[in-house]
């Protein structure tokens, strides 16, 4: 089995970032997103540390950026991931190398509360956070539509 390596992500791995976030979008499972963003719409939105990627063999096979949960100050240490992993790539230690390494840069920033918004059906994802010491501390019933279809989000919270 090939090693995995993670680093941090950058500009250049955009095009293979915005594949596999695409793959996520059409899998209709792991984001309410509908299309994929620029680049410089992505990059606004993202902290400027905690984003990483997983390469097998120089492949980029998954990747995982942080969100700020609020603008406000009182919430500075509280983040939300995004996480996600090549379909093809997908049950071989990706998604636990990434979360690893983010835990490390998380408790470097100050960060301490980490959250994620899964879709009940994402078993895989519910699977990989818990693994990692995220409780769901919610459920948000028919939160929103994803192509006319009402859906849950389960809120998973860990406490650095």
């Amino acid at each position: 089995m090939s090693s995995i390596q993670v680093r941090e992500m950058h500009r250049s791995d955009w095009g293979r970032v915005r594949d596999i976030y695409k793959m996520g979008i059409e899998g209709g499972i792991a984001t309410f997103e509908t299309k994929v963003p620029n680049w410089e719409e992505w990059n606004k939105s993202k902290l400027t540390y905690g984003r990483l990627v997983a390469e097998i063999e120089a492949n980029v096979a998954g990747w995982v950026a942080l969100t700020p949960y609020s603008s406000r100050q009182v919430y500075k240490g509280v983040v939300e991931l995004g996480i996600y992993v090549d379909p093809d790539f997908q049950g071989r230690g990706i998604g636990s190398a990434l979360i690893e390494s983010l835990l490390k840069i998380c408790q470097k920033e100050g960060v301490w509360t980490m959250q994620a918004g899964i879709f009940p059906e994402n078993i895989a994802s519910l699977a990989l956070h818990q693994k990692f010491g995220f409780r769901v501390v919610g459920r948000r019933e028919e939160i929103a539509q994803l192509h006319g279809e009402w859906k849950d989000v389960l809120l998973l919270e860990k406490k650095l």
